[in-house]
């Protein structure tokens, strides 16, 4: 089956619902981290899925796709450290950190894939079919 919107992606799927959960996880977080760690987790978690988007809209051009998905790589690799800082703080669960950073290092693991492949994910999207692209998000 052809992917046709960017909301069919694995990773994409995998990305919004692990933004969800930390949604939902941070809002027990104290008062205090409000401005700083909370707002901070959240925007990062939410701006994968963004780039992810993007990167979808631009496949026309591999560079402006690649860079958009090196982007929605960075911000999980910052979101994969303020999960870091939230499990240190005492406000995750240490079961809650493992699960969050296995999903992240997945979601990672798939955008690399997709950019050493960027041929596979570029063009109309009538060709793009995540079935036949050399794509996995588990290690």
């Amino acid at each position: 089956m052809a992917i046709k919107r960017f909301e069919e992606l694995r990773v994409y799927q995998m990305a919004f619902e692990a933004a969800m959960r930390i949604f939902e996880l941070s809002k027990t977080w104290p008062k205090e981290e409000q401005y700083s760690l909370t707002d901070q987790i959240r925007r990062a978690s939410r701006s994968v899925c963004a780039n992810i988007a993007e990167g979808w809209r631009k496949r026309r051009y591999q560079r402006h796709f690649i860079s958009k998905l090196t982007d929605a790589d960075g911000e999980a690799a910052g979101t994969r450290v303020f999960l870091s800082f939230a499990f240190h703080c005492g406000y995750l669960e240490e079961s809650d950190y493992i699960d969050l950073d296995k999903t992240y290092d997945r979601i990672s693991g798939g955008l690399v894939n997709m950019m050493a492949n960027p041929d596979k994910w570029c063009g109309p999207s009538y060709l793009v079919r995540e079935d036949g692209a050399d794509y996995n998000i588990d290690p």
